[in-house]
Parts: structure tokens; sequence; C-alpha cells
């Protein structure tokens, strides 16, 4: 029937008999394809940072602090003590019998005591001994391990001097492992300086080169320092400890000449004196401490201000014909420079005037500007923009802010552009505004000088081959105002063009430049100081280098030509000693070089 008809089930249409792009076909999955997802942007978290500096200080810098704590130097100071106890003794011995006030018959109890006082002073310096056998086995040749060729011809002469009743040169041997010992001492000593002044620090800002900065010359510039850049190059070795390296295998083969040419024409026992007398004189003692010395001195100074170099690759880098970048900062940080007064001139409105001034400054982008923000905020005001700024040479700014042309700068600036100043006007340091060549405003301004950037910029202009340029926009900072305020010749310091400022400001350096300092304080004084330090500091070490190799070579000269001569009667340890002192003076005066820069 058509009841059944109409209630007869509808045809099952299998899933698979369904055509693919048909009508009904339907896809799998619900979300579309190929929906482009945006990469999620990094956020930078500064308590992130910090946490991972503070993991690579303690790994690295504070762990090696506590080393160096735990081993001290107590026993270095007393085992110096010591020693020069030994030189003393062995001098006042040594003195007596060049003066014939020792008898015959006290002549073995004496080259007896000389032999035990030397051996005692191997014994406090066994250390150094050690170390410079184990430089051997490190294919190197240290001034320690000349030493120890030394000390071992020294005991040989000593035995032979106890059957000849001759006396050793104890003296002189003992005052060379005295400064040894203050060698290590001073290494140790700086080290741990510079380990305290990583381990304490908070953040580290770093000062790296960029060739080619101003007029071919290098120029200094700051970034983000890392723990690595210290730690990888504070220890290598410099390059005057690898001449004194070669100069040292060179003494011992030429003493090693001179000996045996001595005992072929004198006998082995003449052979063995020359070879233990020509080993000392072929390094005058202040050799040890020319090159730790001057480091020891200068860390005390950086460590007060928070830096520390990155080895000689560092003093190396930070050497030269170079200029330094000052910024606005430098010279007055946040919150030296404020507000002293305002005072108001005209007719117009005082909310406009410290608008358009407020545009002039912050379209030139100099330190005023956080300042003068400030002051228009607090009191509401609008913000214009100003239009063809124009930087004047005697200090002054000049712009269009709404139609109406406005004068920035000094009374001195605004006096010479023909701006009618009333009468009565002292202000030592003031911005004044002019609009249409009228004087409209007057902001007094205080600005504190600080320690750090007097001490900085007058250790930069100290320096002939250093120049401090300013690349800051600030038009207040002028050459008489530098004058009067850090007391310094203007003529020290460059101001460049505003365009120049502006590239050298934007300078940065790329991966390929290094690290040449860190620091953990802020002001300028720990970069400058950095900078100055490090440059007494080569000054010194090559110097140091160049003397002690002039004298070592002077000895040799004269224990060849003695040897030559047959002259062996004036070995004696009282002429060596004093050989010894003299190459002590300007061993001495060198090493101090650091201590005032």
């Amino acid at each position: 029937s058509s009841d059944e008809e109409d209630e007869a089930p509808a045809p099952v249409v299998k899933e698979e008999e369904k055509e693919p792009y048909s009508d009904q076909w339907e896809p799998e999955y619900e979300q579309p394809m190929g929906e482009y997802v945006p990469p999620q942007p990094i956020v930078f978290h500064p308590k992130s940072r910090l946490r991972e500096l503070k993991r690579k200080l303690v790994s690295g810098p504070e762990k090696r602090y506590y080393e160096l704590s735990e081993k001290g130097v107590g026993s270095l100071q007393a085992a110096i003590f010591l020693s020069l106890l030994v030189v003393l003794i062995s001098a006042g011995s040594t003195a007596m019998y060049a003066l014939d006030m020792v008898q015959e018959n006290r002549m073995r109890l004496m080259i007896f005591g000389q032999f035990f006082a030397m051996l005692l002073s191997a014994l406090l310096g066994s250390f150094q001994l050690i170390e410079g056998v184990a430089d051997l086995f490190k294919k190197r040749f240290s001034l320690n391990t000349l030493l120890v060729f030394t000390f071992i011809a020294c005991c040989a002469d000593a035995v032979l001097c106890l059957r000849q009743l001759r006396v050793p040169c104890c003296a002189a041997f003992s005052l060379e492992v005295t400064m040894s010992l203050w060698n290590t001492y001073h290494r140790r000593s700086t080290e741990m300086s510079q380990m305290d002044t990583m381990r304490k620090a908070n953040h580290l800002d770093s000062l790296l080169a960029i060739p080619d900065y101003d007029e071919s010359r290098k120029g200094f510039v700051r970034g983000e320092g890392q723990v690595e850049d210290f730690m990888d190059t504070y220890n290598a070795p410099s390059k005057p400890e690898k001449v004194f390296s070669v100069y040292a295998l060179c003494a011992l083969l030429v003493s090693l000449a001179l000996g045996i040419t001595a005992g072929v024409l004198n006998g082995i026992s003449a052979g063995v004196q020359v070879l233990a007398v020509t080993l000392l004189a072929a390094l005058p003692a202040t050799a040890f401490i020319t090159l730790s010395r001057p480091m020891a001195l200068l860390q005390r100074r950086l460590h007060k201000l928070g830096t520390v170099l990155c080895g000689w690759q560092g003093v190396k880098g930070l050497c030269g014909k170079a200029v330094f970048p000052i910024r606005h900062e430098d010279l007055f940080p946040a919150g030296t420079v404020r507000m002293n007064g305002v005072k108001f001139y005209g007719s117009r409105n005082p909310d406009e005037i410290v608008a358009y001034c407020t545009a002039v400054i912050a379209a030139d982008g100099g330190g005023l500007t956080s300042l003068f923000m400030q002051v228009l905020d607090s009191r509401n005001g609008r913000h214009y923009d100003a239009h063809s700024l124009y930087t004047y040479p005697n200090g002054g700014l000049g712009a269009e802010v709404e139609g109406q042309v406005v004068l920035v700068g000094s009374l001195h600036f605004l006096k010479e552009m023909g701006v009618e100043l009333p009468e009565g006007i002292r202000v030592n340091q003031a911005v004044c505004v002019a609009i249409d060549g009228e004087l409209c405003g007057l902001f007094a301004l205080t600005y504190e000088k600080t320690k750090s950037a007097t001490a900085g910029l007058g250790t930069l202009c100290a320096y002939r081959r250093l120049a401090p340029v300013v690349v800051t926009n600030d038009f207040t900072l002028t050459e008489s105002f530098l004058k009067s305020r850090f007391g310094i010749k203007p003529r020290k310091v460059r101001f460049p063009e505003r365009e120049q400022r502006e590239q050298m400001r934007a300078a940065q350096a790329g991966p390929e430049n290094t690290a040449l300092l860190l620091v953990t304080t802020g002001g300028l004084a720990p970069f400058a100081y950095g900078v100055t330090g490090a440059r007494s500091l080569r000054t010194a070490s090559v110097l140091g280098t160049v003397i002690h190799m002039v004298g070592g070579i002077v000895g040799v000269g004269m224990m060849a030509v003695l040897t030559v001569l047959g002259a062996l009667e004036l070995l004696t340890p009282a002429n060596m000693f004093l050989y010894q002192l003299v190459w002590m003076i300007p061993g001495l005066l060198i090493t101090e070089w650091t201590r005032q820069i």
C-alpha cells in the first residue's frame, strides 16, 4: 500500500561509495590545514640573567677564591722573611771575609755555614724549585727553571769550596730565592684580589676596542661582560714572560759554554765556579718580580674600583693611540643634575614656555631630556614636536615649535643671538629659553660633581696618546663648562661635529671584538683607571724586561772577559752580591711605575 511505501527505509549508501570531492564528503579532521602560527617573542628576564651570572661566578671566581684563601699568603710571608734573614746573615759573613776579618782556622766553619744557609734558602724556596722542574716536563723554561740549574751549580761549587777553602756565592743565590718567593706572593695576592672583585659582582660591564673608530684610531666602547671573558684570559702567559723564557734558556746555554771553556783552560774546579757565578750574573734578582710587582700594585687600586683586566690580551688591547667616548652619564650620573629654580619672563603662559623648551631639548636628545620631561609631566603640560633643529657651535639650540622660533641655551648664547636680557641676572648654570627673540624663561640647574667623574676625566686627560671625546648631544657640555667644573685643559677633550658624535655613539662592537677589561661597579673612574693602568703596566713590564736583560747580558759579558783573561780571583762572592744590589735599584724603581696612575 501507499502507507507501507512511505514507511520503507531509505537505501543505505556505503561510505566507500561516496565520491571523494562531492558535497556529501567531509574530511576526517576538524582543524584547518596550513594555519600559520607566529613565533612567540623571547622575553628577557633580568632575574634569570642575574641567576645565570651568579651561577658562573660561584662556579668560577668564587670557587677559585676560596681555593687560594685556603693556601693563604701567611706561609709565603714567613718564608720571605726567613729568606731575607738568611740573605742578611750571608751578606754580613761575606763582608767580613772581604774585609779579612775571618781567621784561617774559622774559614772551614764559615764555608760550611754559607753552604748550610744556601741549603736553607733552597728549602724555603722548595716550591719554586719544584715548579721550575715541573715547567721542564711541560716543555717550558721559566725563571724558576733557571733557578734550579743555578742551585745545582752553586751546590757543586760549594762542595769544591770546602776543599779549596773558598767562600761560595751564598748571599747572591739566597737573594734570588727571596725574589722568587716575593714573585709568588705577588702573583697569589693579585689573583685573590681579582677573584674577590669578580665574585662580588652583581653585573658585569666590559670595555671593547673598535678599530678605525675615529680617524684610523681605535675607540673603546662598552658592552655586556661575561665571566668567561676574564677566566679564559687572565692566566695566559704574557709576551714579556715568553721573552724571559727564551732569554733564560739562552743564558743557561751561554753559561754552560763559559763553564766548559773555563774548565778546559783552568781545570774542573774553575769551570764549576765560572758556571755558578755566570748563572747568578745572567739574571738580576729583581727580574723575578719585574712583571708581578707592577701588576700587584695596580690591582690594589683596581680592586677598590671594581675593575679587572682580561689578562695580557686586555693590557695589549688597551694600549696605543685610541679615543675614549665620554657620555653625559659618565660626567653626571642620574640624580646629579637637579632643577634649582625656575623664573619666567614676559606674558606667555608658563606651561607653554616649559613645553616649548622641553620640545627643543627632547629633539636634541641630550642628557637633560629626562629632567625637563619630569618637569613638564609634573605640570601636566602638553608635548610638542620641534622641527628644523639646529645646533649652534657656541653651545645652544634653535628650532621651530608650533611655527615659533625657540632658542635654548645659556645666557651668553642668547646674548650673542641678539636676545635682549634684563639686567641683574646672576646665575652660574642655567638653561634659558627665548621665543621669537624674547626671553621667556630661565631654569637654574645644579651640577653635582662626583669623585668618579673628576678622577676618571683627569686621568684620561693625563695620557698623550689617549683622547677623551664627548659623544653626547648635551649643549651644556662645552669646553668652558668642563674647564670650570672639572679643572681640566679644554684642548685635551675633543668635541666632534654632531653627525660624527651620533656615529660614534651608535658604534657597537661585533662578536669578533673581545673584552679587554671588566667592571663590576658604575661610574667613569673604573673604566678610565683600567685603561690608564693597563698602559702603565705595559710600560713597566717592557722596561723591566729590557733593563734586566741588559743587566744579565752585561754580567755574562763580564764573566766571559774574566774567563778569557783568567782573572778568576775577581769572581768573589762580595763582588757578585754587589753586582746584584746595583741592578736591584733600577729594577725596584721600575716596578713602582704603576703605583701612580
